[in-house]
């Protein structure tokens, strides 16, 4: 593998890492948030990653890094919590929240920052054996 595709490989996962820690921040920061411009509570967003290919090589090709696929919204219901002086209960008192769960959240962010910190230390190594490959032919 050159040198420059494993610097590729793992720009390509700092990108995904980044973006998935910042749609975690996003779901953090609208954790409360039971309007929106849509209608209803927040929904959670979740980011979808596919595998990069090189197209050029025949049957099929290797992967060659990731790529975001898009933003999609979490399908799982709302909490429902009984709060009868929230603006937005209904009759009986109930209040439809975002379906996002802190813990999980951060267990999710956790992951995404140790994925990141993995892919600084791939590209650390392809960027200290670029160095040594230079300092042989002195």
């Amino acid at each position: 593998m050159s040198t420059f595709k494993a610097f590729r490989i793992s720009a390509s996962g700092l990108t995904a890492e980044r973006l998935r820690m910042d749609t975690i921040a996003n779901n953090l920061a609208n954790a409360n948030t039971t309007r929106t411009e849509e209608g209803g509570p927040y929904r959670r967003q979740v980011p979808v990653f596919a595998p990069l290919l090189d197209k050029s090589i025949r049957g099929g090709g290797k992967v060659q890094g990731v790529q975001v696929m898009g933003i999609v919204s979490d399908p799982s219901p709302p909490q429902i919590v009984y709060d009868p002086q929230h603006p937005d209960a209904d009759g009986d008192g109930y209040v439809e929240m975002p379906n996002v769960h802190l813990v999980k959240e951060m267990v999710d962010l956790i992951t995404a920052t140790r994925a990141y910190e993995a892919n600084i230390s791939a590209l650390n190594a392809a960027k200290t054996m670029a160095q040594k490959a230079l300092e042989i032919g002195r």
